[in-house]
């Protein structure tokens, strides 16, 4: 239902079928506070993880995509100095054996990300703008294949290279009413080249990208959601929606979820999609197997035989 975070811990009956003991004990350990975050190297995006293992990776930036000093407004625009402060922070959070989900924000009320900054772009060769791109484009692409859950949480526009970085997620939930998405860069006279024309017309299809991307306008969280560009839009103040992310993301975390389990579903979707199907199939086949081997599916295979709630170890 709009403007309402689901249930952070699904039900015993719509696991296995029936009512089961107590879980407020359990529900309890999964709340979290948003983390105490500390800036990359360039100042240009915080880190931070929460005590039950959820990176937070914040953009923060002005309109030229400089620092954030008093005053200005947090526009989160991108350059390649942010970009850089965007992969190590993925790089921390894949190498963080307590991470289990990593959420992707902007900092402040108004913008996810404007996108990359116009007046870097202007200042810059050709040679530099190719990769520049480049590099985004291996900076997302690290960030689409590490088998981790990762959620962009929209806090406000979305546009560009804004959207192009949110679509790399697995997951988005947009902040009703804090802004707009869309890819306008058909304005610039150029064409979203971070991953905007692969990654929309994988997820919303080739007509509906074709006329988002050669219009270039501007739309609603709502109808984001009605292409499936976004999986939700909630209501709330901007607190609100940093915690109903956090207590959304928390199911997904240890040991509550099975987080091997949640990486090999995102490796067998994000590289099965590009292969052909009987390839895919024997992918799936051989993750699978690795996952018979795991703990964790001895523990939750056992627990449903037995009428019990798991609690996964992630290995």
């Amino acid at each position: 239902m709009e403007g309402t975070c689901p249930s952070p811990i699904p039900t015993l009956d719509s696991m296995i079928g029936f009512r089961f003991i107590d879980m407020a004990p359990l529900i309890g350990n999964i709340m979290t506070s948003w983390p105490q975050m500390e800036p990359m190297q360039n100042n240009l995006v915080n880190y931070g993880v929460t005590d039950n293992g959820i990176a937070v990776i914040e953009l923060c930036s002005d309109s030229a995509g400089e620092p954030l000093s008093e005053g200005k407004t947090s526009v989160n625009t991108y350059t390649h100095a942010m970009m850089r402060d965007i992969d190590e922070a993925v790089l921390k959070a894949r190498f963080d054996d307590d991470v289990t989900v990593i959420v992707l924000t902007g900092h402040g009320e108004k913008f996810f990300s404007a996108g990359a900054s116009i007046s870097m772009l202007d200042s810059v060769s050709p040679g530099f703008k190719y990769f520049f791109c480049l590099h985004a484009n291996e900076t997302l692409s690290r960030l689409e294949q590490t088998p981790k859950l990762v959620i962009a949480a929209l806090n406000g526009h979305a546009v560009g290279g804004g959207l192009e970085i949110a679509m790399a997620a697995d997951i988005r939930i947009g902040r009703k009413d804090s802004g707009q998405v869309g890819l306008p860069e058909v304005s610039l006279g150029v064409l979203a080249g971070t991953g905007g024309t692969a990654r929309l017309s994988r997820l919303v299809g080739k007509a509906k990208s074709m006329e988002i991307m050669v219009t270039g306008r501007k739309f609603s969280y709502e109808e984001a959601r009605e292409m499936d560009l976004v999986h939700d839009v909630w209501a709330g103040s901007l607190s609100d929606f940093h915690q109903d992310i956090l207590d959304y993301a928390g199911q997904f975390t240890l040991p509550f979820a099975a987080s091997k389990a949640i990486g090999n579903i995102k490796r067998s979707v994000q590289s099965g999609m590009e292969i052909p199907l009987e390839y895919h199939l024997a992918l799936e086949r051989e993750l699978q197997s690795d996952l018979f081997q795991s703990k964790d599916a001895k523990k939750g295979i056992a627990a449903y035989v037995n009428r019990k709630i798991p609690e996964f170890e992630g290995n």
